[in-house]
């Protein structure tokens, strides 16, 4: 594949992964409004690691979460995608620093660099597979707070960091793909007559001892 291409995979799986860090920390991943008048209304949001309120002076309170055996069990799964995707994403980078033809590092053994950088694009897929699961999960469940007439806490929305993680899912699968092809596509280009050759290599008429003994002579015996 070109230099150019897993280049250009190598720093969307990068910025990927920067998106992964930023969605990790940010507090916004599900609001809600209470409306009131002027001293009362507030905006609440939450993460996967405190709860934050802000009145309309702009005073704003964090408290996290104390237990973790008290969460929701797909907080807790959240938690433990993220830090995967984090731990995956950065070995992908490292992996993939390495395999791509335009880097020096691994030497000129191309068929080791293509296995690396295939292997750095499968963890960024996981990268992307585990951060997706991850907001999509959560997203699911505030979507299916919010539409149960029955449900007797606060209605939350679905926040920014929700769609940064989606938008750094997907650049870790399109990073991942590219990376992936390109391993395979080493492979083929250097051996791209190996079936060939060995179809040939048996086609022709097998050699006679007639065919050897004609270079001599029948006085040569005699």
């Amino acid at each position: 594949m070109d230099p150019i291409v897993e280049a250009v995979a190598l720093f969307l799986g990068f910025l990927g992964w920067v998106m992964v860090g930023i969605t990790l920390p940010n507090r916004y991943w599900k609001t809600s409004t209470i409306d009131g008048n002027v001293i009362t209304t507030s905006t609440i949001y939450e993460n996967l690691w405190m709860s934050c309120a802000t009145d309309s002076t702009g005073v704003h309170n964090c408290r996290e979460f104390q237990s973790l055996l008290g969460l929701d069990g797909y907080i807790q799964a959240s938690r433990a995608l993220m830090i995967a995707s984090i731990v995956f994403g950065t070995f992908g980078i490292l992996l993939a620093l390495v395999g791509v033809q335009c880097s020096k590092a691994g030497g000129d053994n191309h068929a080791l660099k293509g296995r690396l950088a295939g292997t750095g694009g499968v963890l960024f897929i996981l990268q992307g597979l585990c951060t997706m699961v991850c907001v999509s999960w959560y997203a699911f469940n505030i979507t299916q707070d919010f539409y149960d007439p029955f449900f007797p806490g606060t209605r939350f929305e679905i926040g920014e960091g929700l769609y940064i993680g989606w938008c750094s899912s997907i650049l870790a699968f399109v990073s991942g793909a590219c990376l992936t092809c390109s391993c395979k596509m080493g492979t083929e280009e250097k051996y791209p007559l190996r079936n060939h050759t060995r179809g040939t290599a048996y086609s022709g008429a097998a050699p006679t001892r007639s065919g050897v003994g004609s270079t001599y002579g029948r006085n040569a015996y005699v």
